[in-house]
């Protein structure tokens, strides 16, 4: 047996990996053998032998395409933090309580998927985003009291399969000050109390681990701490120290690499520096480009390995391999050895554009995929290896796709230019405040106290699904497939009408995803057919890409709209997606001010607002759940982000009359740093997640002073369970206590993954709670 990087020299070597790779497969298998689990139709054995063959599949590919380092442990069922909960054994007593006896693997998955999912009798671990990406990670719950023990069986099991295959892999795993700064306190721990506060009980799990993975044969292990690219006192940049000193000071370990990305490590680059730890991996991309000057300042990392993270692990343009490596020509004498790496790992971006057979041949070069960025890792490392004359045609090929890509006519367009050049402050106010608004839409709308309403969404069934696939085989034709919609659309605003709900929806079943639905709608926008990537758990999406000057040629959600109003004569909200959402779920354009894209894609749905003003829809709801996790890490960059980023929604929705209801939608973020900012968006009604962080949001818009209508959601869409009456009542006291009559009763999110059965007892209970609440105001 051959195994790759079996005896790898310490220093004078160049090489290449990455900070980890899709998860999904090809055809998706993990999340097709992942729901049958879930629907019984396949057991434990045969989900995980699919996991297995999806890493060994994995590993062969990555090694075939020349890298000379691969990752192990990058790989999940659900989430990589999840996992590092079962790693150190924090379990919530809960989901013990919920699977007491874990003595077969189908009773351990159980386990942890009712932490991932929640069971009939407990919760799931709250879900949020992941830093700035669009990934979700289950929170850790801890408490002064948790007892962790470790589990290392998936790290070393991993390793093992892939040195059994030939391939001694670098494991990764989430690093102990990330894992405790990602971690929420348990609802019933002591105030003040804060998760980092348990390092020195996990500390020596994590020694324990280096240990294990040293005596499997690891060579070197990677702990991500990108948590250190937010700004951290001083204390935090101790904590750190002394954690690592700590695990340096383990005998007979492997090799330690901290790895870090998304952004400038700023304080925290001159202590990882002077730890007693054998490498460093620097995202040197993007918003973290400053970590390579900063590098150079510090003198380098001599005696150190250097992981460069030159290609960019989040998008999907194609890199200029000329300048990137100058860039790596710079990094090379900056420590012992200089790895050519991703800035991240390529779990953010689809796997091959290979896959997307309808491409236009316009688009030849401009994008790379998972697959094609491992070919930029590997030409930049024999680049930096052999001088550009050993990648001249490489060069060349990206020089002259570039150029291509810049003189492209869809890329500019004269009329959206000078169309955002004219927009005025007035353009972005509303004529009337919320004071005046309020009672011009309650004598509109005649709606009761604590009004009932759902986000958006209804479940998208198969056969849905189904009539959306034969439109694109061309089984059907438009009008049949127009039929089918109107059809299930009458449907759902006669299940709202028996629920009695007050506010209705049309319920989007045709909408593939909100979106895409859009962008397949406004030019500038490209979308796939095989772009799929991981947002959490099974649930993946194909984020458009932003190719070009955005603008609409035409109506986009205006039939539907008012073909579900004629059914029924209690409201129905026109749903869009707004301005930053479609920045931060599309791959942006990175020719431009992201400032400038968003003002172009607000005046086409501006447009669209308009028209369904002019049709008589009385309520409309501009979604922007990005909002939050868009946000800058560092603090620096958010005054900038959050002006041009509320200007845009302004922008879509100021030109309404006062009696036109505004509605929008935020959910899974910590919206403590963006409260001045909701406020200043001056939506008549914003709608947030709230049902998994216990209304903490309430209290949050509460002491800000928000001004406007709130529906804090009290139904987590997002797990299978369904919310008992009485305890949405408590969440609606709980709201109520703070707002009185200016709350909105409404679940999490849309309804789009859930089953038609749990959806009527859901809103069933949630109709009988606003009932019940209503008395007593």
């Amino acid at each position: 047996m051959t195994v790759l990087n079996a005896a790898r020299p310490s220093t004078g070597r160049t090489g290449s990996t990455v900070a980890g790779y899709p998860r999904q497969g090809a055809n998706r298998e993990l999340k097709k053998a992942t729901e049958g689990y879930w629907a019984c139709r396949m057991g434990a054995a045969g989900l995980l032998d699919t996991c297995r063959q999806l890493r060994l599949s994995r590993w062969a590919e990555l090694a075939a395409a020349g890298l000379d380092e691969l990752p192990s442990n990058d790989f999940s069922l659900y989430d990589h933090v999840l996992d590092t909960s079962w790693l150190l054994g924090a379990i919530p007593e809960r989901h013990r309580a919920a699977v007491p006896d874990v003595s077969t693997a189908g009773s351990r998955l159980d386990r942890y998927f009712a932490m991932a999912r929640g069971t009939a009798s407990a919760e799931p671990l709250e879900m949020t985003k992941w830093f700035d990406t669009n990934y979700h990670y289950l929170v850790p719950e801890l408490a002064p009291d948790t007892v962790f023990d470790l589990d290392p069986t998936k790290p070393l099991t991993e390793f093992a399969e892939a040195l059994a295959a030939g391939w001694r892999t670098r494991p990764v795993i989430v690093g102990p000050i990330s894992y405790l700064l990602l971690a929420k306190p348990t609802a019933d721990a002591p105030e003040g109390f804060r998760p980092i506060d348990l390092l020195d009980k996990i500390i020596p799990l994590y020694g324990r681990l280096l240990t294990l993975l040293a005596e499997a044969g690891a060579d070197w292990v990677q702990f991500d701490e990108p948590s250190l690219v937010l700004d951290q006192p001083q204390k935090i940049l101790e904590l750190v120290g002394n954690a690592y000193r700590t695990l340096a000071a383990v005998e007979d370990r492997p090799k330690i690499i901290i790895a870090s990305y998304f952004d400038r490590l700023g304080e925290a680059l001159p202590v990882l520096a002077g730890l007693p730890v054998e490498g460093l991996a620097v995202d040197v991309t993007g918003p973290a480009a400053a970590n390579r000057d900063d590098l150079v300042r510090l003198g380098g990392l001599p005696g150190k390995r250097l992981i460069a993270g030159v290609v960019d692990g989040r998008n999907i343009w194609a890199g200029d391999l000329d300048a990137t490596l100058s860039i790596l020509e710079e990094l090379a004498g900056l420590a012992d050895q200089v790895d050519v790496g991703t800035s991240c790992s390529l779990l953010h971006v689809p796997l091959d554009v290979a896959l997307e057979r309808d491409l236009d041949p316009a688009f030849d070069g401009w994008f790379a995929f998972a697959r094609q960025k491992i070919t930029e890792v590997t030409t930049l490392r024999r680049g930096l290896v052999g001088g550009r004359p050993a990648i001249a045609a490489e060069l060349s090929r990206n020089a002259a796709h570039r150029t291509a890509r810049a003189a492209s006519p869809i890329v500019g367009v004269p009329a959206v230019r000078n169309r955002v050049a004219a927009i005025v402050d007035d353009d972005c106010r509303r004529s009337s405040g919320y004071s005046q608004r309020r009672p011009a839409q309650r004598e509109r709308l005649r709606l009761p106290e604590l009004p009932t309403t759902t986000i958006g969404s209804f479940p998208q069934t198969s056969a849905l699904r189904r009539a959306r696939a034969a439109l694109r085989r061309r089984e059907i034709s438009t009008e049949q497939y127009d039929e089918a919609m109107r059809s299930e659309i009458a449907e759902v605003v006669a299940e709202q009408e028996r629920l009695g709900l007050d506010v209705l929806v049309h319920g989007e079943p045709e909408r593939n995803d909100m979106v895409q639905y859009f962008a397949e709608q406004l030019d500038g926008f490209l979308s796939t057919q095989q772009g799929w990537v991981q947002s959490y758990g099974t649930r993946y999406v194909r984020p458009p890409i932003i190719v070009g000057d955005v603008w609409r040629p035409a109506p986009m959600t205006v039939g539907w709209a008012t073909y579900a109003q004629s059914l029924t004569d209690r409201p129905v909200k026109g749903m869009l997606t707004g301005p930053v959402t479609m920045l931060a779920w599309s791959f942006v354009r990175d020719d431009q001010p992201q400032s400038d894209t968003a003002a172009q894609v607000a005046l086409a749905l501006r447009d669209e607002v308009a028209d369904l003003e002019a049709a008589g829809i009385a309520v409309i709801q501009v979604d922007e759940p990005a909002l939050r996790e868009t946000l800058p890490l560092r603090r620096s960059g958010r005054a900038e982000y959050l002006d041009w980023a509320v200007r845009a929604f302004l922008l879509t929705t100021a030109g309404v009359d006062d009696r036109t209801q505004v509605h929008t939608h935020m959910c899974y973020a910590e919206f403590g740093d963006v409260l001045d900012a909701i406020i200043a968006m001056d939506a008549d009604v914003i709608s947030l997640e709230a049902a998994r962080s216990k209304m903490a949001i309430v209290a949050d818009l509460a002491r800000a002073g928000y001004p406007n209508e709130v529906g804090p959601g009290v139904w987590d869409i997002h797990s299978p369970r369904v919310p008992p009456t009485e305890e949405i009542i408590d969440h609606l006291r709980a709201a109520t206590a703070s707002f009185g009559g200016r709350i909105w009763v409404n679940p999490d999110c849309g309804l789009k993954t859930r089953d038609y059965p749990e959806v009527r007892e859901s809103l069933a209970n949630l109709v009988a709670a606003a009932h019940e609440v209503r008395t007593t105001l």
